[in-house]
């Protein structure tokens, strides 16, 4: 016997089998028929069981009520819930049963229809995605984990052996400490499977953000560690949706963090495009007629950030952009696909992570945080300006080669933390400046980074994620050879902006939107 006392053991005479996942279900039938136990089954379950030589007791047979409505009433009866909510040792309880010529039931295995799966396809209707609600399943497992002390339930079929292998050590019987858990796991599972529908459903009478927030993922593997290693972490979800890992050891919760942001850009982009991203930030971003031109240029902005860094492209790579990609060391590289020469030359570094890009971009369309009793949420910033959307307000107005560089630097300036301030050309960062608390000190420190790596901003366009509070801002970019601005403008000191931009005959366009990132 095992460290169970008798007291807390729940001997199983009667289990209930409904499953919609029928993975080693006929096995822990037949392990449990060998155990005695008498076996309730409904519809699809049965019919396998008993095609695979289980004797099983239909549960029209016990309600003495058939199936209704196209199966959607089989086991919503006093007859099966009572036997899964009395509690055995009230006096009561056990008269009112035997009254009603009940039995109690003492083990559920219920997993639910697949919703998820249904609405996960692309031409799902909303009609079949409601007949996919499970209604009597998830009230038999609410039922069963509510009385977990004299019933068992499980809800994942990973659980059989563990739960035969307490019944071969308590002679057929289940321990409450065993049961505690399962029941627990129980309602996660109905808690995630509601959560899985009210999202569905939510977005077919509103937009926008949600009246009541609802977040129910399972833990799908724990991570090393988080932001630093004192830190447990997991994730919970599922990668599988988005990447599809080619090669390298399991990404780490920085990985997974910077690969969200470096997709996310690249996904801006039409043109063939590369992105290098490093602690959250971009340090490099262009296009080019090629990815192995828009890697080159991209790594050009900060080489030296770039090492170690995570590298996304919106485009498959071949084998020319490999071998330049071979030349550094990267954690990610991030791409809808890979030739099989591509592979082949990426695979020779052990420890980088190849992935292959499932999602366009990140799949999330709200910006949750936590935050001192509750979270904050907000819609994430997917707005792409057009030529429509911004307004030149100074003198001189922005030629189409401006234009074109204010654009690529506003694109990238979105997605760098603010303060942001962002030199560009047409097709490729020249410097960023990210993160600071002082405007001019993003200016002055990407005006700094790409000076180290030797390129000249004269003549560039800058963006700044949010208005210039003074003219000292816009000066710094000036002085080092700006000769177009973007900015949201709405700052009380506008005028004194713009005059400080006449003064010195560059363009500036105000966009009416901002892009601050915190």
């Amino acid at each position: 016997m095992s460290t169970a006392t008798q007291k807390t053991l729940l001997p199983v005479r009667r289990a209930l089998l409904s499953v919609s996942d029928k993975r080693g279900i006929v096995e822990f039938a037949k392990a449990l028929k060998r155990h005695g136990v008498e076996i309730i089954s409904t519809g699809g379950t049965a019919k396998t069981l008993r095609e695979s030589g289980v004797p099983v007791t239909s549960v029209s047979d016990v309600t003495g009520f058939p199936e209704i409505l196209n199966g959607r009433v089989k086991t919503l009866h006093p007859a099966i819930h009572a036997g899964l909510l009395a509690v055995l040792d009230n006096p009561e309880h056990m008269k009112q049963l035997r009254e009603h010529h009940i039995d109690p039931i003492d083990l559920v295995v219920v997993n639910l229809y697949p919703f998820q799966t249904t609405v996960a396809k692309p031409d799902v209707t909303l009609e079949e995605a409601i007949e996919n609600i499970d209604i009597g399943g998830p009230t038999l497992v609410r039922a069963s984990a509510k009385n977990y002390r004299h019933t068992a339930v499980v809800v994942n079929p990973d659980h059989y052996m563990e739960v035969l292998k307490e019944m071969n050590e308590n002679g057929g019987a289940v321990g409450e400490s065993l049961r505690y858990t399962l029941a627990c796991e129980a309602f996660r599972h109905t808690a995630q499977y509601d959560t899985a529908i009210a999202s569905y459903l939510s977005p077919q009478k509103n937009t926008g953000l949600p009246d009541t927030l609802v977040i129910a993922e399972q833990r799908s593997f724990a991570l090393r560690y988080g932001e630093n290693p004192h830190q447990p972490a997991a994730f919970y979800g599922s990668l599988d949706k988005a990447f599809e890992k080619l090669h390298g050891k399991e990404l780490s919760f920085n990985n997974i963090l910077d690969a969200y942001a470096a997709v996310n850009i690249a996904a801006d982009f039409d043109e063939p495009t590369a992105v290098i991203v490093k602690h959250n930030n971009p340090c490099g971003a262009a296009t080019g007629a090629s990815l192995s031109e828009a890697y080159t240029k991209a790594l050009a902005t900060d080489s030296k950030s770039a090492f170690g860094g995570i590298v996304a492209f919106n485009q498959p790579v071949d084998e020319s952009a490999a071998e330049l990609l071979n030349a550094i060391f990267l954690e990610v590289i991030i791409a809808p696909d890979f030739s099989d020469a591509a592979l082949a030359a990426l695979k020779k570094k052990k420890d980088r992570r190849l992935l292959k890009l499932k999602a366009a971009r990140g799949s999330r369309s709200l910006d949750i945080r936590p935050v001192f009793g509750g979270y904050l949420v907000q819609e994430t910033d997917t707005d792409r300006l057009s030529a429509a959307d911004v307004k030149a307000v100074t003198k001189r107005e922005p030629t189409k080669s401006e234009l074109e560089s204010l654009f690529f630097a506003w694109r990238i300036a979105k997605h760098v933390k603010s303060n942001a301030i962002v030199y560009a050309l047409s097709d490729r960062t020249l410097g960023i400046g990210a993160g600071q608390m002082s405007r001019v000190d993003s200016a002055r420190i990407a005006a700094m980074k790409a000076a180290d790596a030797g390129l000249d901003l004269r003549g560039s366009a800058v963006a700044s994620d949010a208005f210039f509070p003074f003219a000292d801002g816009l000066l710094e970019c000036i002085k080092v050879g700006a000769t177009a601005a973007i900015q949201p403008g709405g700052s009380v000191r506008d005028e004194e902006v713009i005059r400080a931009a006449d003064e010195h005959g560059i363009a500036m366009v105000f966009t009416g939107i901002r892009h601050f990132r915190h």
